[in-house]
């Protein structure tokens, strides 16, 4: 008989939506209020044995025709944000299922639409935990079994249980999914089975759990076989005088002693199991000599440059140099595969290989472009790279981090940068706030260096001559009202004929010299080579003179002009027009 192995079931969703309180209310133990801010703070993987599912859910089983065939579950908690979710295996994803907890009162939260989107790009069945029922308002557990329990609430709870329900199958609906309470679903290859339940009461729990068993058994019978080879994907890795790694086995067997390949970001690296322990049913580790997959496991490696996220394969006993370079360039292909850059493009790093590939994943489907990739801190190397597009991809000049800080280093780089050389860095632990942020910032970057464009040019302004004479020729010195625009020290006049006036060598309000003056504002300008009276005269308009190339490049940019300077911008294409009909087309 092909042996099978235990499903990796990963519990994902919104942060506080309570992922770990479930998982805390199926093992009946209390970690949920041991980790800080009851928020999970690290991957844990807990081991659920067929005879404990059958002891939580055994009635219900036996309800449903389900004849439990599996050996148990692998369960993986992880972090609120969505990289872990999106934990990777030779040909897809780790997870074979995923529970994804939506709180029934908030509904779809962004980290949920995160952890939604990798589900799909992984193609990985999930069911929905609709958790935190016994927060409606009036809800009494009423029995054991959570059909039951709808059904004899009072009708102002059910009343609003079914409006929180339907607002939530709306929200899955907008996702492309065809969504409803489990017990209602007639196929489930097609529609997404909701399962009401409380982390805290226990409502639901089994319920959750038969799913899982009748969902596997039925569809992954053929992904769940055992190979001879032994391969898995490291978690997390933690470096003392020894290197420890926690991870996922999710395929043949490992021994302590053995040697394993392990990917990296440029190369893979070989080194030995010094010591091996296999994660027990539902807490801790035990010493194995032997581990068979799925199993959580804890491995104590020869130094050796480990990465979390990154897969390993066992290298057999014997085997020769050839066999040997094969497999290692068949595991590093799986990460030169998720981390394809381009020539050009913006600089992103991540605290592990899952978490970089659920950064990039999200950046593509953007149309967004990457130059260079990395796991761990934002270095100064980085900051390095991404000024490298200051002079021609200046939308290009930023660098993000998917739950990794500065380092020193670059912090101390980053503040010594002076104001047109500084580096844009976004950093969050949700990666649905990096691309919005960074959406915003390009859009707004994308402005400034439009406005940039035009900040040399010269601009459309119109001035009316007034009859104040303080000085009448060479130079002239007269008063003028702004009547559109704004008037600037240094640019040219021309009057409505077209015909050039001369350059405006000063400005001055109130007796005080200024290089400006807004719309309705009266000042004296000095015009060096001009004589009142005779190429200026009262109530004459004069407007600034601008040249047929400026007048494209403010026309390409008008959305940059007030209303009033593309008015007299089209009056001064008209104005030129006059003597050469195909000006400015």
């Amino acid at each position: 008989m092909t042996q099978i192995r235990q499903p990796i079931v990963t519990i994902a969703g919104h942060v506080d939506h309570g992922k770990t309180t479930i998982l805390d209310s199926i093992r009946s133990t209390f970690v949920a209020k041991k980790e800080a801010g009851g928020i999970t703070q690290k991957i844990s993987f807990t081991i659920f044995p067929s005879e404990i599912l059958s002891k939580k859910c055994s009635s219900l089983l036996s309800e449903y025709g389900i004849k439990l065939e599996i050996p148990g579950f692998l369960f993986i908690d992880t972090p609120g944000h969505a990289a872990f979710s999106n934990l990777r295996r030779r040909g897809g994803a780790l997870a074979d299922l995923a529970i994804l907890v939506v709180d029934i009162n908030e509904g779809l939260m962004p980290q949920t639409i995160e952890c939604i989107e990798i589900l799909k790009e992984n193609k990985t069945p999930f069911i929905v935990a609709l958790n935190k029922i016994d927060a409606i308002s009036g809800w009494v557990k009423r029995s054991e079994r959570i059909k039951e329990s709808i059904e004899q609430q009072s009708e102002f709870v059910k009343t609003n249980f079914e409006d929180k329900l339907y607002k939530n199958i709306a929200a899955f609906s907008s996702h492309g999914f065809d969504s409803d309470l489990f017990f209602r679903v007639t196929d489930f290859t097609k529609q997404l089975a909701l399962i009401p339940c409380s982390g805290k009461t226990g409502e639901g729990i089994p319920e959750l759990l038969m799913m899982l068993a009748g969902l596997s058994q039925r569809f992954l019978e053929k992904q769940l076989q055992v190979h001879k080879e032994a391969r898995g994907t490291i978690l997390e890795v933690k470096r003392e005088k020894i290197i420890i790694c926690e991870a996922i086995l999710y395929d043949g067997s490992l021994s302590e002693h053995d040697e394993i390949a392990i990917a990296g970001l440029d190369k893979p690296t070989i080194t030995k199991i010094r010591a091996l322990f296999e994660a027990l049913p539902i807490q801790g580790f035990k010493n194995a000599k032997k581990v068979n997959a799925s199993a959580g496991v804890q491995m104590y490696l020869q130094q050796a440059d480990v990465l979390p996220g990154m897969p390993f394969v066992v290298i057999p006993k014997g085997a020769k140099e050839k066999e040997i370079e094969k497999l290692k360039a068949e595991i590093q292909r799986e990460v030169s595969e998720t981390i394809k850059t381009d020539k050009q493009g913006i600089v992103i790093k991540a605290e592990s290989l899952s978490s970089l590939e659920a950064l990039i994943v999200l950046l593509r489907k953007s149309g967004i472009k990457i130059s260079k990739a990395g796991i761990g801190d934002i270095s100064k190397t980085d900051l390095i790279s991404a000024s490298s597009n200051l002079k021609e991809h200046l939308l290009d000049s930023v660098v993000l981090g998917f739950n990794v800080p500065l380092s020193e280093e670059a912090k101390t780089l980053k503040q010594e940068m002076k104001e047109g050389e500084k580096i844009k860095v976004i950093s969050h632990d949700v990666v649905y706030h990096i691309i919005e942020e960074l959406e915003k910032w390009r859009i707004s970057r994308a402005k400034e260096i439009e406005r940039e464009a035009i900040a040399g040019l010269t601009l459309p302004c119109k001035v009316k001559v007034l009859r104040y004479i303080f000085h009448q020729s060479k130079p002239a010195i007269f008063g003028v009202r702004v009547e559109a625009g704004i008037l600037k020290s240094g640019i040219h006049l021309m009057n409505a004929s077209g015909k050039s006036i001369d350059k405006i060598k000063a400005i001055q309000e109130q007796n005080k010299s200024v290089e400006s003056a807004a719309k309705g504002k009266e000042v004296a300008i000095s015009l060096p080579n001009t004589t009142y009276g005779r190429q200026v005269r009262e109530d004459d308009m004069l407007y600034s003179e601008i040249h047929e190339d400026v007048f494209q490049k403010l026309k390409e940019n008008k959305r940059f002009l007030s209303h009033d300077e593309i008015s007299v911008l089209q009056e001064i294409a008209e104005i030129k027009r006059k003597e050469k009909p195909t000006w400015g087309i």
